[in-house]
């Protein structure tokens, strides 16, 4: 296997793993163990602050290892460990434990795998294979949804977590088919080329620009985080017994969306900047929101989510890219990734608490309401303080290497 297709396995192919949890684990625990939205977001919130506290040393250990390979393959172990807990001991404190694995894995899963692309591709390529890398991610996810939608209809909601242990053992296969030569761990870390040390920690709170953007990521995430999961238990409420197919069809119809967007944005986010694609994702969160508010019809709302690709679309292909232009020379491409994870982390996890609290006591209207007003703020954010971070020297015509393709 080559390079660039061994890249392109480890996205789709993780993308099942990964997303097999989060949504689904929500709707299964609210529709077929009868939890309460509190028990939801206290577990969540729980595991969640414990990923955390550690994702920014992971990342700093990230950027420090040269066996990123294996960290890939230990996320995936995880993950399976994971599912079987939620298959075999689906109650409060093997759920709690469950996800704070998920959380951990997740904090490694993410940083190394665009620390490892960075480390195969010149920084003159690096947008478009992002751009690749996330196309077959949400190939990934339309794929993982709808066999997860078919498993959960003809067996049950537990028995889709089963598909994980598959998914992560291929996942493994195919990151250790990359040649651990190909792997330029200087770059890998966006280490200045003169090879000199990286710079302190504390160049991340020196740098204005990333600590704007790390903002922007919590409040984006505070009200992105929760509206998937909202989507999904009003449906399930509606279609206890097509819970788990719908909240697929909600997952295939934002993905669907997200291939295209991820593309044009590896294609062309040297040419037009980061910023203006940047903000038309920062602009559709708070409109996706509000118009959850219009109707509860099924079709209504699975339509809506098709905004989820535009936005969600924009921010996972270009978040790797703007950290490493804003970190470019430090060594510390996987500890900014880290810090910016863990607030985006924290406003993920806060949310869940919140948002559960306030659909138990006032009602799904309220808490979209609520959602849209700080999808706004980050709106709002973005528009004032985040500059553009596109160097002068980035390769906008500069056909790419092999990994690049």
């Amino acid at each position: 296997m080559t390079v660039p297709l061994a890249l392109d396995a480890v996205n789709f192919l993780s993308a099942d793993v990964r997303n097999l949890f989060g949504p689904f684990i929500n709707v299964f625990l609210v529709t077929s163990r009868r939890w309460t939205q509190t028990e939801v977001g206290f577990v969540t919130t729980a595991s969640a602050l414990v990923g955390i506290a550690l994702q920014t040393p992971i990342g700093a250990a990230i950027d420090v290892t040269r066996a990123k390979r294996e960290v890939i393959v230990a996320t995936m172990a995880a993950m399976s460990a994971a599912a079987a807990i939620i298959v075999l001991r689906p109650t409060f404190w093997p759920m709690a434990f469950a996800t704070t694995i998920l959380a951990l894995a997740g904090d490694a899963f993410v940083p190394a795998v665009a620390a490892l692309t960075l480390g195969l591709v010149p920084k003159d390529a690096f947008a478009r294979r992002l751009g690749r890398n996330s196309a077959f991610d949400h190939g990934g996810n339309i794929a993982t949804a709808l066999v997860a939608g078919l498993v959960g209809y003809a067996f049950s909601q537990r028995a889709v977590f089963l598909l994980v242990p598959v998914y992560a053992a291929l996942t493994s296969a195919a990151v250790l088919a990359i040649p651990a030569k190909a792997i330029d761990h200087d770059r890998a870390r966006d280490l200045g080329g003169d090879g000199d040390g990286a710079e302190r920690a504390s160049a991340l709170l020196r740098s204005r620009p990333l600590v704007v953007f790390a903002a922007c990521a919590f409040v984006f995430h505070f009200a992105n985080a929760p509206l998937l999961p909202l989507v999904g238990q009003k449906l399930a409420l509606q279609f206890p017994k097509e819970a788990t197919a719908m909240l697929s069809f909600c997952m295939v119809a934002a993905q669907a969306v997200m291939v295209p967007i991820a593309l044009v944005v590896g294609w062309r986010a040297d040419r037009w900047g980061r910023r203006p694609i940047f903000l038309v994702a920062f602009f559709v969160l708070p409109v996706r929101a509000a118009l959850y508010l219009v109707s509860d019809n099924a079709v209504w709302l699975l339509g809506v989510q098709l905004l989820d690709g535009v936005g969600a679309g924009i921010y996972q292909a270009l978040t790797p890219l703007v950290i490493a232009d804003i970190m470019r020379g430090t060594g510390r491409y996987a500890l900014a990734q880290g810090a910016v994870a863990t607030t985006q982390g924290v406003g993920a996890a806060i949310s869940g608490l919140a948002v559960g609290e306030v659909v138990d006591r006032f009602g799904y209207s309220t808490a979209f309401l609520a959602l849209a007003a700080a999808a706004a703020v980050a709106f709002a954010i973005f528009a004032l303080f985040m500059p553009e971070t596109r160097g002068d020297g980035a390769g906008a015509g500069d056909p790419p290497n092999e990994a690049g393709r």
